[in-house]
């Protein structure tokens, strides 16, 4: 169970394609296609500070999310828009954005 403060960006930050990147890139490969999930390569993985307005705009974005995975509607613009959003914080290029693209894990 994660707790603390900026839990909204938090969550979508886990689930966007830059993690799914770096997740993908520094984290062992384990039999059966798994990852190994350890603190020693979730160390790695930076994650920037965030203010509370900022952690705000990801709850409604998160929120909403949720609530289409309900209603078992199609999250992919949301996720498009969590994406850039993240890719924005994070002050990417045009180049490193097209290298992580959209990464969909099922």
């Amino acid at each position: 169970m994660i707790t603390g403060t900026h839990i909204s960006f938090l969550t979508a930050f886990l689930n966007s394609s830059i993690f799914k990147y770096c997740f993908i890139d520094n984290f062992p490969e384990l039999q059966g296609g798994t990852r190994e999930i350890r603190k020693i390569f979730l160390d790695k993985i930076p994650v920037i500070r965030v203010s509370d307005k900022i952690d705000f705009d990801f709850q409604k974005l998160v929120n909403e999310q949720q609530n289409l995975v309900e209603k078992k509607i199609s999250t992919k613009e949301i996720d498009l828009e969590i994406d850039k959003k993240i890719f924005d914080l994070y002050a990417l290029t045009e180049e490193e954005r097209n290298a992580i693209g959209f990464i969909e894990i099922l």
